[in-house]
């Protein structure tokens, strides 16, 4: 494969596991030089990395304290001096409870993590991204903003957030030349998704996609690697599914 990101840096949040290990892995293979964001040591993510012969490296950050977020865009800076890639994925999925049972605090948790976190991380990195020849931000939301999953409203409604943000954030950074786009998996089995789902459920969901095959977090990572690339210049403020047809919308 060719090294269609050769010398650019990529920030990823959320990368110790699933969808953001094989991001992190995927950038790294066409070249980039990965810094990891994770409230988990992902140093085996890095090393992984390393012994593959690609640059990573990995930093402990909760991505909703500004604080730490602070210090790992100063190390980050420090170390490469801009940002061309930033992949905003840390982020919480729990089980489904019905909208009335939900307490202030767990509505407020995903907001914060999920939407807030976000924000927060792109804050952050805006003055090194600005540093880029080829800047872009790409954002994880997810298709069950469309498809309103009962049970999951503090969940979907923190991803439309994500959504909001997207769009505005294209308009508002495309003078600089950035782009900023949001994608979202099927359903893909990652230890989050697996911790509240059967795998009846997952072969439910592929038997309804109009290509039926398994979503893998493979899958998810090519598609961020293209929004990464030079070819996707003039893609910004889209929302893309990966789901093989899952919901045509």
């Amino acid at each position: 494969m060719a090294e269609r990101l050769n010398g650019r840096v990529a920030v990823i949040s959320g990368a110790a596991a699933g969808l953001g290990k094989a991001a992190a892995i995927r950038l790294a293979k066409e070249g980039a030089a990965v810094e990891i964001l994770d409230l988990k040591d992902a140093s085996a993510v890095a090393e992984e990395i390393q012994a593959a012969g690609g640059q990573a490296h990995s930093i402990l950050c909760d991505c909703t304290d500004e604080e730490q977020i602070a210090r790992a865009a100063k190390e980050i800076e420090a170390r490469h001096g801009r940002v061309d890639i930033l992949v905003n994925n840390a982020g919480i999925l729990t089980g489904r409870k019905p909208w009335h049972t939900l307490t202030k605090e767990e509505v407020n948790r995903y907001v914060q993590v999920n939407y807030i976190g976000y924000f927060l991380v792109t804050k952050a990195m805006y003055p090194l991204i600005k540093k880029s020849s080829a800047p872009r931000v790409i954002m994880v939301a997810s298709r069950t903003y469309f498809l309103a999953n009962p049970g999951q409203m503090s969940y979907v409604a923190s991803k439309g957030a994500v959504m909001g943000m997207t769009r505005v954030l294209a308009k508002e950074m495309g003078d600089e030349g950035i782009t900023v786009n949001a994608v979202m998996p099927g359903m893909v089995a990652t230890p989050g998704t697996m911790e509240h789902s059967q795998e009846e459920a997952f072969n439910r969901v592929m038997n309804n996609q109009a290509i039926k095959r398994r979503v893998t977090p493979e899958h998810f990572a090519g598609l961020i690697a293209f929004l990464a690339s030079d070819d996707a210049e003039l893609i910004t403020g889209q929302m893309i599914i990966c789901d093989g047809g899952g919901y045509l919308h």
